[in-house]
């Protein structure tokens, strides 16, 4: 069976990794993260349960790797960004009332 190059991406706040490795072809997107040893360098990555994409667009977990792909393993969102954006707007526009009022 032929090989091909891949790289498997994680990151947290504080630490990040960018794994590079050789799998058979054919191999998956997860089996290419439970080859890459990204759960013995970070504690509580849940592969089993994780979403995944390939240069940020996101795949099934039984995607086949092509040569050079880039698979990137996402977090789960702690906040939900539409409503991070309209509290940030809140405050923005209580600011600005502020400041004219003043």
């Amino acid at each position: 069976m032929n090989a091909i190059n891949v790289e498997v991406a994680y990151a947290l706040p504080q630490k990040q990794a960018l794994l590079a490795l050789t799998v058979d072809a054919g191999t998956t997107v997860l089996q290419a993260a439970q080859q890459s040893g990204v759960v013995e360098q970070f504690e509580g990555v849940d592969l089993e349960n994780a979403k995944f994409g390939i240069f940020g667009k996101v795949v099934s977990p039984t995607q086949v790797l092509n040569e050079g792909d880039r698979v990137e393993i996402y977090r789960p969102l702690i906040a939900d960004p539409k409503e991070v954006r309209k509290a940030r707007a809140a405050r923005v526009k209580e600011r600005k009332a502020k400041e004219s009022s003043a």
